[in-house]
């Protein structure tokens, strides 16, 4: 038996969003691409089942809220729009039902944003979406990054500074996890002597916070999971404290798998030493994407062939949104530098410094991120055999400490397919993914992620801070009232305590 075979299995998702393209901008005109149709059931319904098949742990499901108009401007969408670069999007949420109605294991992670709606009626979506997929479902909590969004959203204002879109972040989270676990009693839903919902076992939460104030009580009734799966993909200092405290699942990208257990090590230690939550309370995934082939020569030619459909512009716009900066500022010779930027952190870190395990003499120009970003993205890409993918994975793992991989596509849903026939068989020979979901009637996402050998499977690791805000079936509104105050109370302390030692640290 091999070290890979003694290890627990890894995650595999699919990365995907309501647009064409996604992480390859320009690739629509290959003729085996089929992201085009993005706007159909029957897109998303086949893509499921073929996941599914697969045995795919989830569809990992992106989202923006904007175009990207940073490239050449401000406010400029051209280069955006005529590469169908992120641009039109859908919204993500629309589909899941009709994917959950065909298939019974395949989880759904779904971004939403806390800048896209008041918390209240997010949590209704949110709660119904849980309901309808029987706890398939999981929240990829984004506090947003492009000004185009904020200007529709909030009433023409530019996005608020980065630190301060993670205050409101970690505010309107609580008001979710209020209106989710202490709004309903677990066992409210009486449906006995002529009483529907008992209203006893529902309370107003009464939030009050310097964004939100929201009584309550929720409208929704407790979902299979009562609080869907938390996943977070911020990896800026504000970004990993939030995952640290939040997250069950963090989506992390990076070009080495180096630099990719540092940032793993880094969130694991604050979530240990600021929370108490241990190892193995938060998955890490690493987006990729793959290019397979039956000869090394033929990946190697079916790679050079799906860059030539590559839009370089709509490369450099994407570039531009993801960091704040107008790559065009630079010379086509010119290495970038971070420039200062409201985006995304850790988006301009990744492409402004050598990673370890990267060459020295990487000279990192307009011309180089551009090429780099035509297929893969934001990720590096895996080409080859099956083998040589597997291989590649197999070391990631063994160096990076990583949970399992969002893999995405260069064209779909061929991508996908060479990914279920060739990879995934490999990847099972050597033990690294499971054979089969587990044989029960029903698998929650945070089963899947968790296992399901826990008392209560379905709901969150004790570890986790809000944890303690369920309001459990038997316990009474006055028993209750008393433990969430004192868990506030708590949750609360803890958070000064951190508070003061990031600003000791700070000195």
């Amino acid at each position: 038996m091999t070290a890979a075979s003694k290890r627990k299995p890894i995650i595999i998702n699919a990365f995907d969003m309501g647009c064409s393209g996604l992480q390859a901008p320009g690739l629509w005109k290959h003729p085996k691409d089929k992201s085009r149709n993005y706007n159909t059931i029957e897109y998303w319904t086949y893509l499921a089942k073929l996941l599914e098949k697969g045995k795919f742990n989830a569809l990992f499901i992106a989202d923006v809220l904007g175009g990207y108009d940073v490239y050449n401007g401000p406010r400029n969408i051209r280069a955006a729009a005529i590469a169908g670069a992120q641009w039109p999007v859908n919204e993500p949420s629309a589909v899941v039902s009709a994917m959950a109605a065909v298939t019974k294991k395949l989880a759904f992670g779904v971004t939403f944003s806390t800048i896209s709606e008041a918390p209240y009626h997010f949590t209704r979506r949110l709660a119904t979406l849980d309901h309808l997929t029987k706890g398939r479902v999981g929240w990829n909590v984004v506090s947003s990054y492009l000004d185009s969004a904020a200007r529709n959203l909030l009433n023409g204002e530019d996005l608020p500074p980065h630190d301060e879109r993670y205050e409101r972040a970690e505010e309107y989270i609580r008001v979710v996890y209020d209106l989710l676990l202490s709004s309903w009693a677990d066992d409210a839903v009486e449906l006995k002597d002529g009483v529907f919902t008992n209203p006893d076992k529902i309370r107003e939460i009464n939030f009050e916070g310097n964004y939100f104030k929201v009584p309550g009580p929720n409208i929704t009734e407790p979902s299979p999971q009562r609080l869907p799966v938390i996943l977070q993909a911020g990896t800026s200092k504000q970004g990993k404290e939030f995952a640290a405290k939040n997250a069950e699942v963090v989506f992390i990208t990076t070009f080495s798998p180096e630099a990719l257990g540092k940032q793993i090590q880094d969130i694991k230690r604050l979530a240990l030493e600021n929370y108490g939550r241990p190892e193995g309370s938060i998955k890490f995934l690493q987006l990729i994407t793959t290019v397979i082939a039956d000869t090394e020569e033929e990946a190697a030619e079916k790679y050079k062939d799906l860059k030539s459909y590559g839009d370089i512009q709509g490369a450099q716009a994407l570039f531009s949104g993801w960091t704040g900066i107008d790559i065009g500022q630079f010379a086509e010779g010119e290495e970038l530098r971070d420039v200062g930027s409201n985006a995304v952190r850790g988006f301009v870190d990744l492409w402004t410094k050598t990673s370890p395990g990267e060459p020295e003499d990487v000279k990192k120009t307009r011309e180089y991120v551009a090429r780099q970003i035509t297929v893969g993205g934001l990720g590096p890409v895996f080409f080859g055999t099956a083998k040589t993918v597997a291989d590649e994975i197999e070391r990631w793992v063994n160096v990076s400490g990583v949970d399992g991989f969002n893999i995405t596509y260069a064209v779909t849903p061929g991508s996908f397919e060479d990914v279920v026939e060739y990879l995934i068989p490999e990847l099972q020979e050597r033990g690294l993914v499971w054979d089969d979901y587990p044989e029960t009637e029903s698998l929650t996402f945070r089963e899947q992620l968790f296992g399901s050998d826990r008392k209560e499977p379905e709901y969150l690791l004790e570890s986790h801070p809000a944890h303690d805000l369920r309001w459990r079936a038997g316990v009474s509104k006055e028993e209750f009232e008393k433990q969430v105050a004192e868990v506030k109370k708590r949750i609360a302390q803890v958070d000064k305590e951190n508070k003061a030692k990031a600003q000791t640290a700070q000195k």
